[in-house]
């Protein structure tokens, strides 16, 4: 009896040992022109499991896309049992536009498990949950800070209940782990239903690339590829990794100029000023007092803030 051992893909039987680019087309621009997301895939000749490497779900998320451009330029990809797919982009549109979302506003990272016939962004979910989903035995999904709120590097997953995904948070060994709940319609919540897990690491803000932080990114997979039995061992952690079972975002009572008397990485305690709000014209200024004692996470770049604006990420640590 001949055993097939190929892995299938938009189309395509992928054999041991073989290397492939392919790419799902996804949709046509107003002007015709096709868009489709790239896809590598590369197998070893040794059995083992699948590890799916994606960043690009928000399009102006770049740390990401450059952490899995690297990997694949150093040849750093190259699994001794099991294969990789690996997606620098799975929001074209939102990279060609310098934009979170697709060009229907809708987030696509909101928007799984996806429908042929729904959103331009379910359709791209759609697309993936078909293709690359049924695939996969674990993923790690690179993002970014927001705009103008950058991260410190961080790895994001629920801790606690899985014992593979805790496994592999402490194999990644990032900076800080937190324990972050499921969202509806995000890929980690889909794929957590399915018993596959993923986990989310994010670093610096967006459209700006974090050296630190995709260094971190790199290593990190690394070290989760020697866990998963598909490669030799990666660096050493550069850091010792803070397990935070809360975090929480200090957000703006007053509107003005925002100054951070912080950076990232530092540690607050509870009550010290973390920064200042002031008017434009020179008339008043308010300190900002820490909520909670713990570690910056996250932080707003941005000098002109509204109330309600995310200033300060505190994250907690076990």
């Amino acid at each position: 009896m001949v055993i097939d051992n190929s892995l299938e893909l938009n189309g395509l039987k992928i054999q041991p040992g073989e290397r492939v680019l392919t790419r799902l087309v996804i949709s046509r621009l107003p002007s015709g022109t096709v868009i489709d997301v790239p896809v590598h895939v590369i197998r070893s000749t040794e059995p083992g499991p699948v590890l799916l490497l994606m960043a690009g779900m928000h399009g102006d998320e770049v740390n990401g896309i450059e952490t899995i451009r690297r990997l694949i330029r150093r040849d750093l990809l190259q699994p001794s049992h099991g294969t990789i797919i690996a997606i620098p982009i799975l929001n074209i549109y939102g990279f060609l536009n310098f934009s979170r979302e697709v060009p229907d506003g809708k987030d696509v990272n909101r928007s799984f498990p996806g429908h042929p016939r729904g959103s331009l962004a379910s359709r791209v979910a759609h697309r993936f949950m078909r293709e690359i989903m049924p695939l996969v035995d674990y993923g790690i999904d690179f993002h970014t800070g927001g705009a103008a709120r950058a991260n410190h590097p961080q790895l994001r997953c629920v801790l606690g209940e899985d014992a593979a995904t805790d496994a592999l948070a402490a194999a990644f060994c990032a900076p800080f782990t937190l324990h972050a709940r499921l969202r509806t319609g995000s890929l980690r919540a889909t794929a957590h239903a399915l018993g596959k897990p993923i986990i989310v690491y994010e670093t610096g803000e967006s459209l700006r690339f974090d050296e630190l932080g995709i260094e971190e990114a790199i290593a990190g997979t690394l070290r989760v590829l020697h866990h998963l039995g598909m490669g030799d061992e990666g660096p050493l952690p550069a850091h010792p990794n803070v397990v935070c079972g809360r975090h929480r975002w200090m957000r703006a009572r007053y509107a003005g100029l925002f100054r951070a008397h912080v950076k990232l990485g530092d540690y607050v305690e509870k009550g010290q000023i973390f920064g200042s709000i002031a008017d434009p014209y020179g008339e008043q200024a308010v300190r900002l007092e820490s909520t909670l004692s713990g570690y910056v996470i996250g932080l707003n770049h941005m000098p002109v803030v509204n109330q309600g604006d995310a200033l300060l990420h505190v994250a907690v640590p076990v």
